[in-house]
């Protein structure tokens, strides 16, 4: 049985992204996270797996918080199941 991979894609300002992140990762389905800057160049990815919640995420979020604060628009392609 293969897994059938979804690639979506949100183009947000950098006040947004820990928000949106957030929201992305309660959902449950996301294995990986790519936030690109406006030109399209990755800044950071983030390999998910399944219950990755509570301590474990907090130095991603602080991760994911530092890179707001540098880029005022980003672009996150998201990889679900």
């Amino acid at each position: 049985m293969t897994e059938e991979k979804k690639n979506e894609t949100y183009t947000i300002k950098g006040e947004d992204l820990v928000r949106k992140f957030k929201e992305l990762i309660k959902e449950g389905n996301v294995r990986k996270i790519t936030i690109k800057d406006k030109e399209g160049k990755t800044v950071v990815v983030f390999p998910l797996t399944l219950g990755v919640v509570g301590a474990v995420i907090a130095p991603v979020l602080a991760a994911v918080g530092a890179i707001a604060a540098l880029v005022t628009e980003c672009t996150i392609s998201v990889e679900r199941e």
